[in-house]
């Protein structure tokens, strides 16, 4: 029986694996930088809509503002069925539209010349995917609070935000600034990204304008419509004044301001591992919303009932994450990884989720001491799983491994103790979130950075844990005074040194894949691994 189950998990893993590689042209279309996209830069959308919840319906325009890199005239813009574009101008002449599927393809009629700047606007309408389990399985949630009011929110990374609004719906291109107005029934609020600049009164209906005076990438931008009421503070940051608003629904006030006094909390600790936070511009909220939570940039939306953990579980399992909110802590963290920090390519999405994961252990560490988030991490390994690698395939849309999360701490956590050095590691994750500022980066630029500033050549490990499902095995033998060790299941050149403890005494040892030795001066009794190494061992009889 064992081995019929062996085969077909074996099958069935076959098959999966085969479907996940049975990419079409629509997810090239979607995941590559076209011709049709590399030709012009973005620099200004002003997304101008209105939005009817009893109808579940969006219409409105986008004004796409773009620079030119070099003559070309055709332009794609990326909208999601069952939404439709409706029409599109540029200097009020309609333009032909060619539609692929998800993509749609602008033929202008204007010379396009190197440098100049131009604009279309996309007229559309629609409506949107509903959300099946958001923020996972994204698109519009149209809920109702327990009041009966509309209660609606956006939720779309990796399914795109041309779920709901037309765009240049790659990540490499993060448009420079943005104008969102939001049209809705007047007795209910919109809330977006950036500062409220501005309301416009209908009778029936009311628009909420917002601006964001910062590069956002596309899944980052949302809508927030409720019966929201507001409070808010002014934290002292590194930059200065930030200013730090919460909206929440109405009845849900006093519990929103107990549970968000962590906001603060989370700043301060964030802007002393990672630097500045990165959109003082544009100021920072959290947004009550129907469903667990999101990183849109400076608009980080909150679901978790206003209690600690994850929903109320420790994802640890340690007690440590039932000391912080899980949204609020890692959503918040995304503001510096993610959002500051952007893959240019969703199969590098592990520079947004494994630091952001890794930013929990550095949360508990800030509060409760090294130790305290050392073990956070450290019991989040249990939901490590090693089925396939945590990069995806590129110019598909494709993301990698869930095990992205806490795999991918633990590997920076792991990198932290090659280091040896805290105050240095501490300097180059605000390293990075400097170098890289408002950037889309890849893997490599990242790997590059760190192995750079450490001094240490990370090749091999980088390959080890972000494109192989083995994790290093070190194999020992214990003879006598001697100890004998190499690894096994590890990628070529992987060397990793670790720390082992020999009868209770740190020692370092570097392992390789061929055996060595490693002589003491009295019999050996026991051997243990450091718990911050993300290795597994066997002893060797």
């Amino acid at each position: 029986m064992k081995r019929i189950l062996l085969t077909l998990l074996i099958c069935v893993t076959a098959v999966v694996q085969a479907q996940e590689t049975n990419f079409t042209k629509q997810d090239t279309l979607r995941g590559s930088i076209t011709p049709e996209r590399e030709w012009w830069d973005l620099t200004f959308y002003h997304l101008d809509i209105k939005v009817t919840p009893e109808d579940k319906y969006i219409e409105g325009k986008n004004t796409v503002r773009y620079r030119v890199i070099k003559p070309y005239n055709l332009l794609q813009i990326d909208l999601q069925s069952p939404m439709q574009i409706d029409k599109v101008t540029q200097d009020d002449q309609e333009l032909e539209v060619i539609h692929e599927g998800n993509a749609h393809f602008i033929k202008l009629k204007k010379t396009q010349t190197a440098g100049e700047e131009n604009e279309v606007v996309v007229h559309y309408s629609g409506h949107p995917r509903e959300a099946v389990r958001a923020p996972w399985d994204g698109g519009l949630s149209w809920k109702k609070d327990v009041n009966g009011n509309h209660f609606v929110a956006t939720s779309c990374q990796g399914l795109g935000a041309s779920v709901w609004w037309p765009c240049k719906d790659h990540m490499y291109d993060e448009v420079d600034s943005m104008k969102i107005s939001v049209n809705v029934p007047a007795d209910l609020m919109d809330v977006s990204n950036g500062r409220l600049v501005g309301t416009d009164d209908h009778g029936t209906t009311k628009t909420w304008h917002w601006q964001v005076d910062n590069p956002i990438n596309n899944y980052g931008v949302n809508i927030n419509i409720g019966d929201y009421v507001h409070f808010g503070e002014v934290y002292e940051g590194e930059k200065g004044p930030l200013d730090m608003n919460y909206y929440v629904v109405s009845y849900n006030l006093d519990k929103a301001k107990e549970q968000f006094k962590q906001a603060p909390m989370m700043m301060k600790a964030f802007e002393h591992w990672f630097g500045p936070y990165p959109f003082y511009e544009d100021g920072f909220k959290l947004v009550e919303v129907p469903y667990l939570g999101m990183e849109h940039q400076s608009s980080v939306t909150y679901g978790n009932q206003y209690g600690n953990g994850y929903l109320g579980r420790d994802l640890s399992s340690t007690g440590w994450g039932l000391k912080f909110d899980f949204i609020i802590i890692h959503e918040s963290g995304h503001e510096w990884f993610a959002n500051n920090i952007t893959y240019k390519d969703i199969a590098d999405m592990w520079i947004h989720e494994s630091f952001t994961a890794y930013s929990e252990g550095l949360y508990v560490e800030y509060y409760y001491g090294k130790e305290a988030g050392a073990d956070y991490l450290i019991g989040t390994r249990s939901g490590i799983r090693n089925n396939k690698p945590i990069i995806g395939n590129y110019d598909v849309n494709n993301e990698g491994s869930g095990d992205m999360y806490p795999k991918g701490a633990n590997m920076l956590h792991t990198i932290r103790q090659l280091v040896e050095d805290d105050e240095k590691w501490r300097m180059m994750l605000r390293g990075l979130n400097k170098e890289f500022y408002h950037q889309t980066v890849t893997t490599k630029q990242i790997e590059d950075y760190i192995s750079d500033y450490t001094g240490k050549d990370l090749t091999a490990l980088f390959n080890q844990y972000l494109r192989d499902i083995r994790i290093p095995n070190l194999e020992y033998r214990i003879k006598g005074k001697q100890l004998e060790f190499r690894y096994t299941d590890i990628v070529e050149d992987f060397d990793m040194p670790v720390i082992v403890e020999v009868d209770g005494k740190s020692e370092w040892i570097f392992p390789e894949n061929n055996w060595k030795s490693l002589a003491f001066k009295n019999d050996i009794n026991k051997l243990k691994v450091n718990k911050n190494f993300y290795i597994r061992s066997t002893e060797m009889k």
